[in-house]
């Protein structure tokens, strides 16, 4: 986090990502594309569901997390490299569990999304890097929790070369 070496990461820190606020439009062409359920795409139809109203598909609310996350860390990456600061390399993501919907996001609302590390180690199978464990989320307006999951992610060590 924050264009980070494994080692300068303390377990327990939090960042707040940004926000992402979705829009009619934004929802439904989303889903057009990927998840064309009739909830996502048709007001009436949506109506009709349990849902009540449109409401975003729950992979473009793990998608706004996502351009939330990555605009987060190149801003930070981008003031440590203005400062003269090394950067880490950037490592790819083995997976995530747990993913939760718990509550719908419907047009004109505001999600803010955070991460939270759980833990960290390095990993004996690639020398010089580590895996870090987070806690995600995304708060709506109303302060309901509309997403979570648990992520990981490589991160390189301190004299470590690339992947």
């Amino acid at each position: 986090m924050k264009g980070l070496f494994l080692e300068d990461i303390e377990i327990g820190s939090e960042e707040a990502l940004g926000t992402y606020q979705f829009t009619r439009e934004a929802m439904v062409s989303f889903a057009e594309q990927f998840d064309p359920q009739p909830f996502h795409v048709d007001e009436e139809a949506a109506r009709r569901s349990h849902f009540g109203a449109l409401c975003a598909s729950g992979w473009h609310t793990a998608a706004a997390w996502m351009k939330c996350y990555v605009a987060f860390n190149d801003h930070h990456r981008r003031e440590r490299m203005a400062h003269g600061e090394a950067i880490p390399a950037i490592g790819p993501s083995p997976g995530f569990e747990n993913l939760r919907w718990p509550k719908p996001v419907y047009a004109g609302d505001v999600v803010a999304y955070r991460s939270r590390v759980a833990g960290k180690r390095p990993l004996n199978s690639r020398p010089g890097w580590g895996l870090l464990a987070s806690l995600n989320s995304g708060i709506n307006q109303n302060g309901e929790s509309v997403l979570s999951f648990e992520g990981r992610v490589l991160v390189q060590m301190r004299g470590a070369g690339e992947l």
